[in-house]
């Protein structure tokens, strides 16, 4: 099994989300996770502050970001162990995010 990243791209807007999308979303999130680390795929991840700093140069060159339009905001991040690329992406298919509009990018880690 190889180790693949899913990156979260927009999806549910948690601050305009009344208490019971937010409820909903939260609840949907943890079955797919927990269906992930009952299947020992589920390697660790997180949700991300909304704020940061984007480096456009080894100087000043520094914006206030991470993005530059909401679709572009990562959101989170999961690293999950899957045979193959086509299996990882079989295994972002079932995300939650994609009710909520968002999107997923799957990558695989380069090791060295």
């Amino acid at each position: 099994m190889k180790e693949y990243l899913l990156l979260f791209r927009s999806g549910l807007d948690f601050k305009a989300a009344s208490p019971e999308q937010l409820q909903t979303a939260m609840m949907k999130w943890q079955k797919w996770l927990g269906d992930l680390e009952k299947e020992k795929k589920l390697v660790g991840g997180q949700r991300l502050m909304s704020g940061g700093k984007v480096l456009t140069s080894s100087k000043n060159g520094t914006i206030d970001g991470p993005f530059s339009e909401g679709k572009e905001v990562v959101g989170g991040y999961q690293l999950i162990k899957a045979a193959s690329l086509d299996d990882a992406v079989k295994t972002a298919r079932d995300c939650p995010i994609f009710e909520f509009g968002g999107s997923v990018e799957v990558r695989e880690p380069m090791v060295n």
